[in-house]
């Protein structure tokens, strides 16, 4: 009886730090302005990329292709944190303006692409960044740039991979 009491407190004790440290992964790191890069690196590892920005740099982090998520530390030119945000939003996309905004801007607002591919016949090259449009649909965003590299199309649409009846040939349980 004692040994399957042992048992049990055991299995309890393995589930309970499993939970948390399963919850401290999907809590976000709390940063605050003013943090050193240092500060923030320590906090949330190093970064994915770095992006220089006229007036300091950002820190991306991307959690894409499965992910639907990039984070962006932007920084001042004396290093310290400016703000911190989740940058692969509808909102963030409607900031790109077509014919104007080149591959640069895009990479300052909606870091880098999960995919890029090339449509010859048009001659555009597509950025792809997978994303959760409204925080709910498994979207896609496809950026269009020219030869020049100015963005000339944006098209958004369903993410395929996470259709569960695969009807497509992937995706699905």
């Amino acid at each position: 009886m004692k040994r399957i009491q042992k048992a049990i407190w055991r299995a309890f004790l393995l589930l309970s730090v499993v939970l948390t440290s399963a919850c401290s992964v999907l809590t976000p790191a709390q940063l605050s302005a003013g943090e050193t890069e240092a500060e923030v690196v320590a906090k949330l590892g190093q970064p994915t990329a770095r992006i220089p920005d006229s007036n300091g740099y950002l820190l991306e982090y991307s959690r894409n292709p499965w992910g639907q998520a990039i984070d962006m530390a932007r920084f001042s030119n004396d290093g310290r944190l400016i703000s911190y945000e989740q940058v692969l939003t509808t909102a963030k996309f409607a900031t790109i303006k077509l014919g104007i905004s080149n591959k640069t801007d895009v990479l300052r607002t909606v870091g880098h692409p999960s995919h890029t591919s090339y449509l010859p016949r048009q001659q555009l090259e597509v950025w792809t960044y997978p994303y959760k449009e409204s925080g709910a649909w498994n979207s896609l965003m496809h950026i269009h740039f020219d030869n020049d590299g100015i963005v000339r199309k944006m098209e958004n649409g369903q993410d395929l991979r996470f259709d569960r009846d695969s009807k497509f040939g992937f995706g699905g349980w």
